[in-house]
């Protein structure tokens, strides 16, 4: 299948899931969506969009994510303008994936999880973020495979494992951040990127236009895109960063910005 009819089936599935949630008054949901799948329910026409939409990844910047649709007639029974995650009841949860011995246990990395997971034969759609960790990793899944990893889950490359689930109210994890100080002539998304990784806005420029940098999960391709405080911004390969705010300006009439790089 070419990428534009992967893209038309997507946008398709994305204005059903929006349609059915309008007609029927409840919330309705996609599998995860990865970076450029977030992008293209971002760019789909109002007009395809019957609903409001909120998505979610199980932890603050988490990369891949499930979204809701939620009919307005939600709102109005609520009596809210905004809902909890508790009222959206996304239905996935996480798997704490730990070594049986840690004596014997290998350095695994995000790969040798994800190989193992895709090894049982459940499609990369049906999980969310993986984050190693020195005592193991948590695994963002659907609800109705938990069961299913955590019996069949038990080797990630030859160290043996244990997965148990965890709802999302137990998820004890928050993003290790870098914070940066430097100027930039302007905040443009060139700028702020250099800053971040601490290369040339010429070399960084060609992420932008090779569209590899989203903010908010939105594509941008314009060098000169201006971020707003609070946005996250994320390179495809390279990692991800929140721009926190700006400051004053410097007596060379550079403005002194603030970001917390993910670590």
């Amino acid at each position: 299948m070419n990428r534009d009819k992967e893209v038309q089936n997507l946008e398709k599935r994305l204005a059903e899931l929006s349609r059915t949630a309008y007609q029927r008054d409840i919330i309705t949901y996609s599998d995860f969506l990865n970076l450029n799948e977030q992008n293209i329910l971002h760019t789909l026409p109002k007009d395809r969009l019957y609903t409001k939409v909120v998505s979610f990844g199980g932890y603050e910047m988490a990369e891949r994510q499930m979204a809701a649709f939620i009919p307005e007639a939600l709102y109005l029974r609520y009596g809210k303008r905004e809902l909890s995650m508790d009222e959206i009841c996304f239905p996935f949860c996480a798997l704490r994936i730990a070594p049986v011995n840690f004596r014997f246990a290998e350095d695994l990395t995000h790969r040798d999880y994800l190989g193992a997971v895709l090894n049982l034969g459940i499609e990369r759609s049906r999980t969310g973020d993986i984050i190693p960790g020195e005592k193991g990793a948590l695994l963002f899944v659907h609800n109705d495979i938990a069961d299913f990893v955590s019996k069949e889950l038990t080797r990630v490359r030859r160290t043996s494992v244990s997965a148990a689930p965890l709802s999302l109210k137990e998820v004890e994890y928050t993003p290790k951040f870098e914070e940066v100080r430097g100027t930039v002539a302007s905040v443009r998304l060139d700028s702020l990127l250099s800053l971040a990784f601490s290369q040339s806005r010429s070399r960084l420029s060609g992420l932008i236009e090779g569209a590899k940098v989203y903010v908010n999960g939105r594509l941008i391709t314009s060098n000169g895109y201006q971020p707003e405080e609070g946005d996250i911004i994320s390179v495809r390969g390279m990692g991800k960063f929140r721009y926190e705010y700006a400051g004053g300006r410097t007596r060379k009439n550079r403005l002194s910005v603030v970001i917390s790089r993910y670590v």
